[in-house]
């Protein structure tokens, strides 16, 4: 209720009203799913990061990207090893290879980051497994 100069009630108006003040934006504690499970590519660092860290450790999806990254670089680090002990053949083959393993690598962080549980052949049903398994 509003004091007028001729209000009957006689109640003053309100001294130094206190201007309700807005809470803070909620934040978030840690990474979103979609940024830990794109952030497990990156290397295989962060992956066994977050299948140590709380809360991560918890989301399946996140064990998932986690398990499919490190055993991809595993995969990878292994075929170049093999790779290299066959003379020129193996080593045009380990090029091709790593360009494949490149664009394989930018399409599991794009998948990752858009939510999707996108599986390599057999390193994704493996990573599946084990992402399933506390």
């Amino acid at each position: 209720m509003d004091y007028t100069p001729g209000d009957p009630t006689g109640t003053p108006p309100p001294v130094n009203p206190v201007p309700p003040t807005p809470y803070p934006p909620a934040q978030s504690a840690g990474l979103s799913q979609n940024s830990a499970a794109a952030l497990a590519y990156v290397t295989f660092i962060p992956a066994i990061i977050f299948l140590v860290m709380e809360p991560y450790n918890r989301n399946p999806f996140i064990r998932f990207h986690s398990f499919q990254s490190i055993a991809f670089a595993v995969v990878a680090f292994a075929i170049h090893i093999v790779l290299m002990f066959i003379p020129i053949i193996g080593w045009i083959i380990s090029l091709l290879l790593s360009l494949l393993f490149f664009v394989l690598w930018l399409v599991v962080i794009l998948k990752a980051s858009k939510g999707e549980w996108y599986k390599l052949p057999i390193i994704g049903d493996f990573a599946l497994q084990q992402s399933r398994s506390v």
